[in-house]
Parts: structure tokens; C-alpha cells; sequence
């Protein structure tokens, strides 16, 4: 088994993990946690959103996080811009790249944003051609890539065609998807094989979550694919508005301790990722979702 010596993590739970948190969580608490990632070694985190307050409240105070963010060098921190409106907002707090998004289900494009796939991609266009004038680098995430909550199975080709139309806009890189978290490895190998008919394995990374604890086992079918990016989000932070009973996407600190355990380095340490985990946690009031995080606290707890 040929998998890869390194792998970069992309830490979404700052984005991702909160966007859809029901109370507010403090601006505060919100930088805080990004030092703390960036102090555990993680080198790419996304940060927040720039997206209307009316659809997404918790991501209201984006331009007041990036500005409270003491950057550390060599770490690169990246923002959801979902039209040019956004993307005007965000290049003013300088982020060192922007996140689109697509769907390859109809029906969850939907539901989510209230318009077909390729409208979708119209709308972005724009987005990412002035991201790309002013050198900004453009990723892509590809909802649904594995399941839908409304379509069910997505066959890979519909994958494939909008990894096409993402490359056709110009998003430099495309990450796989599993929304709803009912991907398994089968899935993911053909999902990954379909977008590698428009990108080169390097330009592909995995974004999992763990309803039905699959999440490990498709991080380590992508691996054996030489997929070497992902996105994880410290202490399982997150779900999906859209697909009822999804889960947050797979904890950071189980990712890194199965690939550390495969001698495969992060540059993360796993102590301080467990720490940034348990103080995100304790602010939102509750425990960590992540059974590496639970193994650790319990065995110091008894010692």
C-alpha cells in the first residue's frame, strides 16, 4: 500500500464547524480558537464566511475576526465568498484564498442556494476570475459528492461533471464532498476517480463527515488513492442545515492520531489540538466529539 508521507490538513471548524452553531459565539472565542489551531501546527485554516448575516448569522462579525487574527507566518487562512458582493467584503480582510461552492445534486443545489447546479457555477464565475486577478487562490468544495438527503446515491459522473465546471471557471482546486456523511470507501474511489478526469490528484482533497462512522475508513481509501489533503474540523464541529441528521464533519484529533499512527506527519501536535478542541467545546457547553479527544481526557483523568 503506497500512501503518502505527509498530508496537509485544512482546519475548517472555525467555518464550517460554527456557521451553524444556534447561540452566538463570541468574536472573541472565535479568534482564540484559530491562534490555538495555528499554535497546534495546523498551517491552513478556514476562518469564516462572507456571506448575508440574514442567512447565516453566526458569521456576522467575519471582518472582525480576520482583523483580531494575529497571522503567524507560513499559515494560510481562507474565507467562503458565495458571490462577488461577498468576495468585495472579503479581499478587504486579505485572505490568502477564497472558498466556492457547488453541488452535484439538482435538488440539494436547491435547497441550499435556489438554483441549479449550472447556475450555480454562473454565479461564481465572476467570483473567481477577480479572486484569480488580484492572486488570490481559488478552492471548491463539491457538496454532496457521495449522497444527497433529497436524491439519494449520486452516481460519480455527476461528480465529474461538476468537478468539469469548476475547472472550466477556473477553481484551482476541488474537494470531494460528503455532506451528509453516507459515503463509503467504494464511493469515494469512484467519486475521487471521476474528478481526476479534470484534476491532478494534487489539486484533490477529502472532506468527510462521520454520521455513520465512516469517515476514518474513506480518509484511508483517499490515502490509498495518494489523496493528501483534507479537511477536518477540531472536536467534530458541524453538520449541514440542509441534510437532517448529519453530523459534523470527522474530528481533527482523530485524523491526525490515524495518521500519525500510519507514520504519516501533519506538523500537528496532538496534545495542543486536543486542548484548542476542549476549549472550543467548554465555550459552546458541551464535550468534544471526537473519540481521540475522549480516549485522552479519560486516560489523564485516571492517572
Amino acid at each position: 500500500m503506497k500512501v503518502p508521507n505527509s498530508v496537509k490538513l485544512v482546519e475548517v471548524g472555525p467555518r464550517d464547524g460554527l456557521q451553524n452553531e444556534k447561540s452566538a459565539v463570541p468574536t472573541a472565542v472565535k479568534i482564540e480558537l484559530v491562534h490555538r489551531l495555528q499554535d497546534a501546527g495546523l498551517r491552513e485554516i478556514e476562518v469564516t464566511s462572507f456571506v448575508s448575516p440574514k442567512w447565516v448569522p453566526q458569521m456576522a462579525d467575519n471582518a472582525q475576526v480576520m482583523a483580531g487574527i494575529h497571522r503567524k507566518p507560513g499559515v494560510r487562512y481562507s474565507v467562503l465568498t458565495p458571490n462577488l458582493q461577498g468576495f468585495e467584503a472579503g479581499r478587504a480582510s486579505r485572505p490568502d484564498e477564497i472558498v466556492v461552492f457547488g453541488a452535484a445534486s439538482e435538488a440539494f443545489s436547491q435547497k441550499n442556494i435556489n438554483c441549479s447546479i449550472a447556475q450555480s457555477i454562473e454565479r461564481f464565475r465572476p467570483v473567481v476570475a477577480a479572486a484569480r486577478a488580484a492572486g488570490i487562490y481559488v478552492r471548491g468544495a463539491m457538496s454532496c459528492a457521495l449522497g444527497c438527503p433529497y436524491e439519494g446515491e449520486i452516481d460519480p459522473a455527476r461528480v465529474g461533471m461538476l468537478a468539469g465546471l469548476m475547472k472550466d471557471i477556473g477553481v484551482q482546486h476541488v474537494g470531494v464532498a460528503d455532506t451528509i456523511g453516507t459515503g463509503t470507501p467504494l464511493k469515494v474511489m469512484r467519486a475521487i476517480e471521476s474528478t481526476q478526469l479534470h484534476y491532478g490528484i494534487d489539486e484533490i482533497s477529502g472532506h468527510f463527515h462521520d454520521t455513520y462512522g465512516q469517515a476514518l475508513v474513506n480518509v484511508h481509501a483517499a490515502l490509498q488513492m495518494g489523496v493528501w489533503q483534507f479537511d477536518t474540523s477540531v472536536a467534530g464541529l458541524g453538520g449541514c442545515p440542509y441534510a437532517k441528521g448529519a453530523t459534523g464533519n470527522v474530528a481533527t484529533e482523530d485524523v491526525v492520531f490515524l495518521l500519525h499512527g500510519m507514520g504519516i506527519e501533519t506538523g500537528v501536535d496532538l496534545d495542543l489540538l486536543v486542548d484548542a478542541g476542549v476549549f472550543i467545546s467548554n465555550a459552546l457547553g458541551r464535550m468534544p466529539n471526537s473519540r481521540v479527544s475522549a480516549a485522552l481526557l479519560g486516560r489523564a483523568a485516571n492517572t
